[in-house]
């Protein structure tokens, strides 16, 4: 089994708890082709701005793969303003495994994950990508403060 954490804004995060299904733009297919049924996805909420108000970057919740990954380019998913065409239409279902009550905020993580190595610089860790790899004690840790 594979961990995976998946980047993602609060509206998508959206779509993804009403139709239990995570996608991805076709750049990001190499990556997208590793997740197998069984794998733990992490939904990662990326800092945003609304107003004057700032969210926090967040863990909300962690899904199962339900599903290998499938090709549909119906528009449920709202595209950067960069690209308003993209599908996002490389897909897998998600089965949830618990949508946490509470977030997990990240940032005070960051000392403790492995994965993230340089810990001043972290934000590189994630930058351009839809998903990523994460070691089992990164996903433990993040499963035990939910």
């Amino acid at each position: 089994m594979t961990h995976w954490l998946c980047i993602t804004n609060e509206e998508n995060w959206n779509v993804i708890k009403q139709k239990n299904v995570w996608g991805v733009p076709e750049r990001h297919r190499n990556t997208i082709a590793k997740v197998r049924p069984g794998d733990k996805l992490l939904i990662y909420v990326k800092q945003e701005r609304d107003k004057d108000e700032v969210k926090e970057p967040r863990i909300v919740a962690v899904y199962e793969a339900a599903s290998e990954v499938f090709r549909d380019s119906t528009k449920i998913f709202k595209a950067p303003a960069r690209n308003k065409n993209e599908t996002f239409p490389l897909r897998i279902k998600l089965k949830p495994v618990k949508i946490f009550d509470k977030p997990v905020e990240f940032k005070p993580l960051i000392p403790k994950l492995m994965f993230i190595t340089n810990k001043r610089k972290w934000s590189g860790h994630l930058m351009g990508k839809a998903m990523r790899e994460i070691p089992e004690e990164d996903y433990r840790l993040i499963i035990d403060l939910a």
